[in-house]
Order: structure tokens, then sequence, then C-alpha cells
């Protein structure tokens, strides 16, 4: 038998095993990923206004109302109290709608495609700044992040400095995924053929942890890749040595390293092709493949011509349809031959 003293003490020991545990969400060091940290405790406190009271209630009752308890007041005929139902469903509703109110204007202050506005609390950004654009592609199973402004590329690998605004764009080479580091921001997801856009900013310099929060085939459990958080300086002489490094990315080497692959080591590229990550994009890497974009603007182009058609008078389309069809044929001239 288990004495008495050794009962207490297992939930005390289950609660020291959690103090190892690191609650990045709720000490994120970036700003954005620490203001959702908070939107997570509010919220939680919120909904304990009416938990706890509840289970403590249940117990009291239980307690209160036991069979062995004679001098418990015995009321078979009740059945209404307005004062209760007030407190019932009065309580949940003024704390659903402080509820609801915070998560919408939280919704809206913290959407990825809001330009930010402060680096962190109290720190405004400043209008010279320019926000440091990095392109983003999700592969099987492995990340590329490409630097347009400065001409370079990595796999599994992310560095930007601290207290500058990023701007993320991403998508996917083939599959549905999303891209995620705690740390920093919220979760993102990246889809082939179309572009999500992502605001973010760290405030601590550190070694943080990136994966893939949406499962993607065999190779999902290990696409994780690791962000460094640099000085500009810093940040500065880390693209000096990749540029200085060799490699270039452009479509063979792409087509290549899109081939699936599990533990993809860091790679990086000294240059890149500037329309790769629009031909990415747009489903269009393979030489003569046609690209999506182009495809949409030519049926736009096309609807907007027939629908321009139907609101022609009868006599007008049939002399417009009648005139293209005349030059569209074609006539070869024939040669005569003299008597």
């Amino acid at each position: 038998m288990i004495s008495k003293i050794a009962r207490r003490g297992i939930p005390l020991l289950l609660l020291t095993s959690l103090a190892g545990c690191n609650t990045v969400l709720l000490n994120a060091a970036g700003d954005i990923a620490r203001q959702q940290g908070q939107l997570i405790v509010v919220s939680t406190l919120l909904m304990l206004l009416i938990v706890v009271p509840v289970i403590i209630a249940t117990l009291y009752f239980a307690w209160r109302y036991r069979q062995s308890n004679t001098t418990a007041p015995y009321s078979p005929e009740w059945d209404h109290s307005t004062r209760l139902e007030l407190l019932i469903w009065g309580a949940p509703l003024l704390i659903i709608i402080a509820l609801g109110l915070i998560t919408w204007i939280s919704t809206h202050l913290l959407e990825p495609t809001r330009p930010l506005t402060r680096l962190s609390e109290g720190r405004p950004i400043p209008a010279s700044t320019k926000p440091l654009v990095v392109q983003v592609v999700s592969l099987d199973w492995k990340w590329l992040f490409i630097y347009p402004e400065q001409g370079i590329a990595t796999v599994n690998e992310l560095v930007t400095p601290v207290d500058v605004p990023v701007r993320f764009k991403l998508t996917s080479s083939s599959v549905m995924n999303a891209f995620y580091i705690p740390a920093m921001a919220g979760m993102i997801y990246t889809m082939p053929g179309m572009e999500t856009t992502m605001n973010a900013v760290m405030n601590a310099p550190g070694t943080y942890k990136g994966f893939s929060s949406n499962y993607s085939g065999a190779g999902y459990s290990d696409m994780k890749f690791d962000y460094r958080a640099v000085s500009t300086g810093d940040f500065n002489a880390w693209v000096a040595k990749t540029k200085a490094g060799g490699g270039a990315l452009n479509r063979a080497d792409y087509i290549a390293l899109e081939k699936p692959s599990i533990k993809n080591p860091v790679a990086s590229y000294a240059t890149v092709d500037p329309e790769l990550y629009g031909k990415i994009l747009n489903l269009c890497v393979t030489e003569g493949a046609a690209c999506v974009n182009k495809t949409m603007a030519s049926d736009t182009q096309r609807v907007k011509g027939d629908m321009a058609m139907k609101d022609m008078p009868k006599d007008v389309n049939a002399r417009t349809v009648a005139a293209q069809a005349a030059a569209e044929v074609c006539t070869t001239p024939t040669k005569t031959e003299k008597k």
C-alpha cells in the first residue's frame, strides 16, 4: 500500500517534472509571438473565471446534498430561480463578449499580412526602416530561403538581423505545408501556385528552432531548420561570407534540389536566378512549361473579349465575327502559266 505522504507527493512530483519545459510560446523573443502568447494567457484566464467556479460548485453541491446529510434543505417541488438564472447565463455571456472583443481586435492587429508598426512595446518602427524580404519555398522535405535583395539563398538555414522587420513571401513546390518559428511569430501555410505573406520581427539574438507544422509525407518529422537572429553587423558579415562561398542556384540546380530528400544538410548559394522564385510560384521552372500567371492573364483577356462580344448589337457582332474570320483566312497566290 502507498503511504498517505507518498500519495500526496505524487502530484508535486509531476509538477516539478514540468520545470524543465521550455514554454517558448509564453516567453517568445519576437514581438508578434509575444503578443500571441499574451492573448493565450488572457483567453485562458477569462475562461477560468467560469471553469473554476463551476468545478468548485459541482464539488460543493455533491458534498452539501449527499444522501447522508439529513440537515440539508430538501425541496422536491423547486423548479425555478430568477437570481440563479441570471447568474448562470449572465456571467458566461459577459465573459464571451469580452473574449470575443479581445480576440477580434488581436486577430486584426496580428494578421500576418499587416505591415508592422512597432519593433516591440513602446518602440515604433522608424519611418526610414525598410523590411528585409525573404522568399520561402517548402520542398520535400527541406526549406529553401531566397534573399532577393542580397542575391543569395540557403537551404535549411535562416538568418535575419535583430530589430529589423522581416517580410516573408512563402510558397510550396509540391504539397501544402506550414512554416512555423514559435519564438518569432505564428504558423502560416505554404501552397503550390499561391503566395502567402507574413510580417514579423525578432527582438533578441540567438538560435531558434523552425519546422514544418503540417504533415507532408515521409520526411515531415525531419523538416526542421535553425533560425539565427544576429546583429546587423553579423548579418552583413554572413551575407559576405555566403557570397564568397560560391555556388549558383539556377533552374537546373533547383530541379535537382527539388527532388525529395530527408535530413538535407545546410547549403548556401552565392548567386540566385532573380526570376527563379517567380517561376517556382507560377509552377513553370521546367523549360517550356506554361506559367500560371500568364495563363490566367490570357484567360482573363479571353473572357473579357467574349463578354464584350455578347454586349454588342447582333448586327455589329455578326460583322465583327465575319471580319475576324476573313482576317484568319490564309490565301495562297497562284502562279499563272503562259500558253
